[in-house]
């Protein structure tokens, strides 16, 4: 049996996995107790993320960690609180403060051995893990520093045979929650180059817009959209956990969309997006739920000025859920590049990797989106991305710190000075190796 070990780090972190808990749940019949309904069939594969405890209790291979305790004391005492083993519900006693330093160097490492143990343990409980995930946002302090931490410690620990694959929350374009976003975006950056494998891409403010344009939310929270985000998750990883005509490994991922190792950050999309009051006017033909997959609005990561031609694809993972024929989709990505809807960078001219899997995504009560019988979910490599990082860190970035301005916050929490200008030369080669996937190839010996 190979496992994979959720880590769920700060508060956004935390409230997204409790989502995708919910959602995995549902999807494999299991109650608010950890109990498997009678009549679901028994499939090995759920045991990926799922241990199965003596008393027949299923119970998440998963940690939640925060560095104060209000989030984790919501999860003990949620809906689905007793599906967790509350021994690896972790929290100390003061919050990072939106700062990168004190989840890093300060406060992290206060509660680092113990975190570092009980991830032992998981592991231990394993036969062969094969991989982790890591929830988080990048613009707070804890998800960004103690995250950060963590990566770091998960490599050395592990070795990069593991894959880590990160869900990560960015800074939204216009929607700011604190004034040194920037640098703590920079800084989570800078080890999420080096420490994961595949990183997707997520902001508030794109979900935001899809829950009040398209699922006529007036005022969404933060419920509304983590119940969207578990909905890629969820298809994501469908392919781990249940069998299907063209399923995948952990490893695919890496093997399909990352074309060289320091460009693995993503882009999400899903469809059908549609209110549950206007599922009788919707299509759900295959073509059309592939290319809505590939429209910037029903993007999780919001993308200024995109463009089609110029934003180019170096790799995307298509995964159909539910009721879908290999054929058809086969037939839906020709439509697309017939139809110049998708540019993929010349060095890679096939550049699509399908997955079918016919357990649709399930639709729990509380859900905002309606229940299709089925649905796609795509996950692109797509040069655009490099706007991301150039406007809402880079920029930004530069101006606070031309005065220098919070440095002596960083500072004071053991940081060294210095490892701001380490991270943006790193951010400012990781916008090169971006751009210079969109130059055209040179052929060798022109001259000659």
């Amino acid at each position: 049996m190979r496992e994979v070990i959720t880590i769920e780090v700060g508060q956004a972190g935390i409230q997204m996995g409790n989502a995708i808990w919910e959602q995995y749940c549902c999807e494999h019949g299991i109650d608010k107790k950890g109990k498997r309904k009678e009549n679901e069939q028994r499939d090995h594969s759920l045991k990926i993320f799922f241990e199965e405890a003596g008393n027949g209790q299923f119970v998440p291979r998963n940690l939640a960690i925060d560095l104060e305790p209000n989030v984790i004391d919501d999860v003990k005492n949620g809906e689905y609180g007793a599906i967790f083993n509350h021994e690896f519900l972790i929290n100390g006693q003061e919050d990072g403060s939106n700062n990168f330093a004190r989840g890093y160097c300060s406060m992290g490492k206060q509660i680092l051995s113990k975190v570092l143990d009980r991830i032992r343990k998981l592991v231990d409980h394993c036969d062969n893990v094969i991989g982790f995930i890591m929830a988080h946002s990048v613009g707070g302090g804890t998800g960004s520093g103690l995250g950060s931490l963590l990566l770091e410690h998960l490599t050395t620990d592990y070795g990069s045979k593991k894959t880590k694959l990160g869900f990560e929350v960015y800074p939204s374009p216009n929607l700011s929650t604190c004034v040194v976003e920037p640098y703590n975006a920079l800084l989570a950056t800078h080890y999420l180059i080096e420490h994961t494998q595949v990183s997707l891409v997520l902001d508030n403010e794109a979900i935001y817009d899809i829950c009040q344009k398209q699922l006529h939310i007036i005022k969404p929270d933060v419920t509304n959209l983590n119940r969207l985000i578990s909905k890629v998750i969820s298809s994501m990883t469908a392919s781990l956990r249940f069998s299907g005509e063209l399923s995948e490994d952990i490893s695919d991922f890496l093997t399909n969309l990352v074309p060289f190792p320091r460009l693995h950050f993503m882009t999400s999309g899903i469809s059908p997006i549609v209110a549950k009051t206007d599922l009788e006017t919707s299509s759900n033909e295959v073509y059309k739920i592939t290319d809505d997959c590939f429209k910037p609005h029903n993007w999780f990561v919001k993308f200024t000025d995109f463009d089609p031609a110029e934003d180019k694809y170096m790799a995307i993972s298509l995964t159909y859920r539910g009721d879908v024929q290999a054929k058809d989709a086969n037939a839906a990505v020709q439509w697309l590049k017939s139809h110049s809807k998708v540019t993929l960078v010349e060095w890679c001219p096939t550049g699509f990797k399908i997955g079918l899997n016919d357990v649709p995504a399930a639709t729990l009560e509380s859900d905002d989106i309606g229940a299709f019988p089925k649905n796609a979910v795509m996950i692109a490599n797509n040069t655009g991305i490099v706007r991301v990082f150039h406007k809402r860190i880079a920029q930004k970035y530069d101006l606070m710190y031309s005065q220098r301005a919070f440095v002596h916050w960083y500072v004071g929490e053991g940081m060294e000075e210095g490892e701001f200008a380490e991270a943006r030369e790193n951010l400012g080669l990781l916008e090169k190796d971006y751009l210079d996937m969109l130059k055209e190839p040179q052929e060798e010996n022109s001259d000659s």
